[in-house]
């Protein structure tokens, strides 16, 4: 991931404008479609699945009593412009054609072959919800986490409340140089005046308040021509109040001579890295950074070898960096180990290296190298019927537009065999009527988007008595008894 959710007018220019031929015909069958996961990637497969076919129902199936994904719980808290694709997810909930089923754990309270035998398709859009692995020694210490549950715990997600990261350290290592990496390095270091005023957890802005981080090293294993983050997260650092940047200079060694040779956005992206790591500033920049009280930095050609225990062997007091050199140049460049190592004190490590998509279903195929379905333009390879978009079609790269054309040209497949007769709709489908049945006899209470809306109406009001923008429900027990309410 690097994964960035952007701001509302992505979807305003870059969304098709679709009509439906009338002289296409559908069967006389209605189509039922159902949809698993409520982030993005299922928000814009149902808003194009009912804007280009004028029968088709979609119901929405989402594991938590809440929906939106990512947008809710993986954007950064001082990116409140970036929420405000929930208003177009909310449109397309309220579509007379459109249901939506919160707590509702497919895989679990129901299979997906019970799926597929209500509804004419079933499209898999639940995203990547587990963390990549470093793979290295002493990865399970206490202070170690991943950005996803690191993420998760300030942005309220139910699964990481108990998080609880310990911050009484002056040095944090992220391993890492995406969005991610640098949203977390902000919030770190962001000052407490400008986080109150954000939809942050109360605990984790308690959490804030109390640490003694002060310093933040952002790690990665190639150079500065292959940072990940964009210009963007980036000049967000560069201008964070009361910070200063601390790079090494050698790190830079020959990137001025390769700029000529990158592509505009790679090359502005490259030049600031180099103004903010080499030039000398000017009087104003010289007085601001004397009065920073924390710094940041990114630290290039490093790959982690082992994360250091303390004498009980319990708890993180270092991290060991193996240097690499680059072969290769540009995009394509691959990092290589030199045989050097060094070590950085240190008691917090936080890897942001990519998040990983989980089997959902034993019937569903699964590539468990690429951690994604394997699929044609979001078809199934097998069996029929079956759709994937998002993060589990692509694996977990892009930003919002990027899962938005990929959802839509999901959405076109299915429509597409819908007009060809390769999806079977010659029989009449139940879709939510059944389900609906097999949860009530299971003891599973969905969550309507109506629902939804109580929670969302007591979480503002709770953010407003305390000047925030809202102040989110921690556990899925509290959510439920509001939505009942």
């Amino acid at each position: 991931w690097t994964y960035e959710i952007e701001t509302w007018w992505i979807f305003q220019i870059s969304l098709p404008t679709y009509k439906t031929d009338p002289s296409v015909r559908f069967s006389s069958c209605t189509p039922k479609v159902c949809i698993v996961g409520s982030g993005p990637a299922g928000f814009y497969t149902a808003q194009h699945l009912l804007k280009t076919h004028q029968n088709v129902h979609v119901d929405i199936y989402e594991r938590l009593p809440v929906p939106f994904g990512l947008v809710r719980f993986g954007v950064a808290p001082d990116h409140p412009e970036v929420k405000n694709v929930i208003n177009t997810f909310t449109q397309t909930a309220k579509h007379s054609r459109c249901r939506f089923y919160g707590n509702v754990n497919v895989g679990k309270d129901v299979s997906v072959g019970e799926l597929k035998q209500a509804y004419h398709a079933v499209v898999l859009s639940y995203g990547a919800e587990g963390n990549r692995s470093m793979g290295v020694p002493g990865e399970g210490l206490a202070g170690v986490y991943s950005a996803k549950d690191f993420v998760g715990w300030y942005n309220g997600h139910p699964s990481c409340r108990e998080l609880n990261p310990d911050l009484n350290c002056e040095t944090a290592v992220i391993l890492g140089q995406g969005n991610v990496a640098l949203d977390v390095a902000r919030v770190l270091l962001s000052p407490i005046d400008i986080l109150k005023k954000t939809d942050i957890t109360q605990p984790a802005l308690e959490a804030l308040v109390r640490s003694q981080i002060r310093r933040v090293l952002i790690v990665g294993r190639r150079g500065p021509v292959q940072v990940a983050c964009t210009i963007k997260e980036l000049r967000e650092m560069v201008n964070l109040p009361g910070t200063k940047s601390e790079m090494v200079e050698a790190d830079f060694d020959g990137v001025t001579e390769a700029l000529k040779d990158l592509p505009r956005p790679r090359k502005r992206l490259t030049e600031l890295l180099l103004k903010t790591a080499l030039d000398t500033p000017g009087d104003k920049e010289q007085q601001r950074r004397h009065q920073a009280s924390r710094t940041w930095g990114f630290r290039f050609f490093r790959s982690p070898s082992e994360v250091l225990a303390d004498a009980d062997g319990n708890k993180t007091v270092g991290i060991r960096l193996a240097v690499t050199r680059l072969e290769g140049s540009g995009e394509g460049a691959r990092a290589v180990l030199t045989g050097e190592v060094e070590d950085v004190t240190c008691g917090l490590v936080i890897s942001s290296i990519g998040y990983k998509s989980h089997p959902i279903d034993p019937s569903v195929p699964f590539d468990t190298r690429r951690a994604v379905i394997p699929n044609t333009m979001g078809r199934s390879m097998f069996p029929s019927g079956l759709y994937c978009s998002g993060w589990l079609k692509t694996g977990p790269t892009g930003v919002i537009a990027t899962t938005m054309n990929n959802s839509f040209d999901t959405a076109r497949s299915l429509v597409e065999d819908m007009e060809s007769e390769a999806l079977d709709l010659s029989s009449v489908k139940t879709g939510s009527e059944v389900i609906s049945a097999l949860l009530e006899e299971r003891g599973v209470k969905s969550v309507s988007f109506s629902d939804w809306e109580k929670i969302d109406s007591v979480e503002m009001s709770r953010g407003e008595a305390s000047g925030k923008p809202r102040e989110k429900i921690l556990t899925v027990e509290e959510m439920i008894q509001v939505a009942r309410t």
